[in-house]
C-alpha cells in the first residue's frame, strides 16, 4: 500500500518489534518508544534501561545497532532522527514489569478525573493487580487506586 502514513501507534509498535531483539541481545530493555513530530521534523525516541541505569557507551551501541536494522528495513517511510537515551529519574511506568520493578519506591499518579479533589497523588508503591495500584502516602495512609482512572504514573523525584 505506497503512500499510506503510518500512524504513530504502528510506528512505535513495528520499530519495538524491530528492535526489541537487539536491545535484549545488548542485556538492555526499551522502556519506551516515542515517534513524535516537532517543528518541520519526526523524531524516532528509544528510551532503554538496565541494572544499573544506562550510560552513553550503552546509548551509543543501541544507536547504532538499531540504525542499522531500521537502515536495512526500512519500516518508516517519513525521515527522522533517531535518538537513543535513558529514560530519566522521573520516567513513566508503562507495564507490569516497570511496576513489579518499582515496588518499594515513591510514585506520582496522575488521574484523568480528581478523586477527593486530587488529580494527583504521590506515595510508595506497595503493589498492584490488574484492575488496582496500591499506595501508602507519607502519613502511611493506604489508597487503592482503579488502574482505569489513572492517565500516568512515574517515578517520583524526591531532592
Amino acid at each position: 500500500t505506497g503512500g499510506e502514513v503510518l500512524k504513530r501507534n504502528d510506528v512505535e509498535s513495528l520499530t519495538l518489534r524491530i528492535t526489541e531483539p537487539i536491545v535484549d541481545e545488548l542485556n538492555m530493555e526499551i522502556v519506551d518508544i516515542e515517534y513524535i513530530k516537532e517543528g518541520p521534523h519526526m523524531y524516532l525516541r528509544i528510551y532503554i534501561d538496565k541494572d544499573g541505569g544506562v550510560n552513553l557507551d550503552d546509548c551509543q551501541k543501541v544507536s547504532e545497532k538499531v540504525s542499522e536494522i531500521l537502515d536495512e528495513k526500512d519500516p518508516i517511510p517519513d525521515n527522522y532522527f533517531l535518538e537513543v537515551s535513558s529514560p530519566g529519574i522521573d520516567r513513566p511506568l508503562k507495564n507490569d514489569k516497570d511496576l513489579k520493578r518499582s515496588i518499594g519506591k515513591d510514585v506520582e499518579i496522575s488521574l484523568y478525573k480528581a478523586v477527593d479533589g486530587k488529580k494527583k497523588l504521590t506515595g510508595q508503591l506497595l503493589n498492584y493487580d490488574d484492575e488496582n495500584i496500591y499506595i501508602k502516602n507519607e502519613d502511611s495512609i493506604e489508597s487503592t487506586i482503579e488502574r482505569n482512572v489513572i492517565s500516568k504514573i512515574n517515578l517520583a523525584v524526591n531532592f
